[in-house]
């Protein structure tokens, strides 16, 4: 990956300034998953706020990202 994992939420807004690749988008993907789990946030909590309705995603999309989020979680040490 050519981007490091995040480690603050700070650090992970930002990513907002570089320019979109998949690598960013897992790195910001891992650095959700560790900024939440450094907050006590357990992966139901974090699946909460994924799913929350917004303008950005529509449900399928948030959905889809859930399951990502749920694969990540499961696979970072």
């Amino acid at each position: 990956m050519n981007y490091p994992i995040p480690v603050s939420p700070q650090e992970v807004v930002d990513l907002r300034q570089k320019n979109v690749s998949e690598d960013l988008v897992a790195a910001a993907i891992a650095g959700v998953v560790q900024v939440a789990r450094a907050k006590g946030q357990s992966l139901d909590d974090l699946t909460a706020e994924v799913m929350a309705d917004d303008s950005l995603l529509d449900r399928q999309q948030r959905y889809w990202l859930s399951e990502i989020v749920a694969q990540a979680w499961q696979t970072l040490p």
